[in-house]
């Protein structure tokens, strides 16, 4: 194998895929990244076994091939190389197993692994596809992934569940995700082609490698998922999963719908109200109080070891004045998606779940857990 390519073009591609790659592996072939050169076309692949990436970039092929490099070595290196440089990368099976990367006056030598060696994650048979244009896909990540949960005894919360129903009558392709404590729902209009599509709970790192990628295109993205995979595949992108093997919650059931108190404040000024006084609270919870009132919100914490913080912001509401505890963390990662100057909070009481809207944004939903406090 013999190939050369502009510097800039190879680290942005091992740029994109390097992350998927584990630093520690137990199974030394997943440290590496396949790299196959062959129709005028570098094709480089990454996996650890639940997802794998396969990305194609323009090059010069002196003579195709393949083979397999450690990928955090290789891409480091071409990260300081300089700019504009060309690298020449070679391997012959008579140099000892080794990769030659030449750039400049810099020469590398990687020890390589067999290509043969290399897993793949087979994609055949994924019958449901269609296209989502690529801000819709953005939106609904960056709407809902804050919410996934980390506790792994809870397998089956550790990704955003995505699904075809209904919204007011109208079909939308809905993404749902929470950790039991706080709900992230949002909802675009229904794709041709996914209609019937099965719920699919799409992991963690899934989400943030397929947000990684998105956000370098303006274009569709061409989804396929089966009852255990999911691909998407653009530009020259095809990152394929697993899904996760698990049943999501009936989470309408957590959506009030029934709640009368309605709070609306500048999003703005309410976080960083909530930020600095959350400054003194000390334990993990990070609870902060509510007291509303009329037109205002008056927000408390008291802290054993540090003290006690109150701040007052201006609000509307005009329903009977109550006290409500929340996680400052949770209320912040909300108000951190609210685009336009209004959010709107929709109470019971101290006890049920808070309905969180944007009032600028009908596609989106956030219900919140109350604290005792």
């Amino acid at each position: 194998m013999q190939l050369i390519i502009e510097r800039g073009a190879l680290l942005r591609t091992l740029g994109h895929i390097h992350s998927v790659v584990e630093r520690r592996n137990t199974i030394p072939i997943l440290s590496n990244v396949l790299i196959e050169a062959r129709d005028g076309q570098l094709h480089l692949t990454a996996t650890d076994l639940d997802l794998a990436i396969v990305e194609s970039v323009p090059a010069n092929i002196v003579q195709a091939g393949a083979t397999t490099a450690p990928a955090h070595t290789l891409f480091d290196i071409v990260r300081k190389l300089a700019e504009g440089t060309d690298v020449e990368l070679t391997y012959k099976a008579e140099d000892g197993g080794r990769m030659t990367l030449a750039a400049g006056r810099s020469r590398f030598q990687l020890q390589c692994l067999p290509r043969e060696d290399f897993p793949v994650i087979a994609d055949a048979g994924l019958p449901h596809r269609f296209a989502l244009p690529a801000k819709a896909l953005r939106d609904l990540i960056d709407k809902t992934r804050f919410a996934i949960s980390t506790e792994e005894t809870r397998y089956y919360l550790n990704g955003i569940y995505v699904h075809a129903t209904e919204s007011a009558g109208l079909p939308v392709l809905r993404g749902v995700a929470t950790d039991g404590h706080r709900l992230a729902r949002f909802e675009v209009p229904l794709p041709p082609g996914a209609a019937g599509l099965p719920g699919a709970i799409v992991p963690r790192k899934t989400v943030n490698e397929v947000r990684k990628l998105v956000d370098e295109t303006e274009g569709d993205v061409e989804v396929s998922l089966s009852d255990t995979k999911i691909r998407f595949a653009f530009d020259d992108i095809v990152l394929t999963s697993k899904l996760i093997d698990g049943s999501f919650p009936e989470y309408s059931r957590v959506i009030p719908t029934a709640n009368d108190k309605v709070l609306e404040i500048d999003p703005r000024l309410f976080a960083a109200a909530v930020d600095r006084v959350s400054t003194i609270s000390t334990d993990k919870t990070r609870a902060v109080k509510l007291i509303l009132d009329q037109d205002r919100v008056t927000l408390q914490v008291t802290s054993p070891d540090n003290g006690s913080a109150v701040e007052e912001v201006a609000a509307s509401y005009r329903a009977s004045p109550m006290e409500i505890g929340f996680n400052a963390k949770y209320l912040l990662d909300i108000t951190q998606q609210i685009g336009s100057d209004v959010l709107r909070m929709v109470l019971a009481d101290s006890l049920a779940p808070t309905l969180v809207r944007d009032q600028g944004d009908d596609a989106t939903l956030y219900v919140l857990m109350p604290m005792r406090v």
